[in-house]
């Protein structure tokens, strides 16, 4: 016995699903039937690749030296209660 699944998706995303998957000779049905099965049965897991987009170099740089600050405990605000952290931010 099958049964029918239906949740709705970005128009864009699902076009270009759509597409990568017929360029891969797959109908779309047909991979999202295998993916729903790998994950029922623990061989399929969900998480972020890592893509080769790098950030410019002022904005490496930033986020290095914000890592850098972090690990030494450097530059970090530190706030006694939570309506303050709150305060804090919104006045950003």
């Amino acid at each position: 016995m099958t049964t029918q699944i239906i949740f709705k998706i970005d128009a864009k995303i699902k076009a270009k699903a759509m597409k990568r998957a017929k360029s891969e000779g797959v109908p779309f049905a047909v991979f999202l039937k295998m993916a729903t099965e790998k994950y029922a049965d623990g061989e399929f897991t969900l998480g972020i690749v890592e893509s080769d987009e790098k950030f410019n170099a002022k904005t490496a740089r930033a986020v290095r030296t914000a890592l850098k600050d972090i690990k030494a405990e450097k530059n970090l605000v530190r706030f006694a209660s939570d309506n303050e952290m709150d305060k804090h931010l919104l006045s950003l």
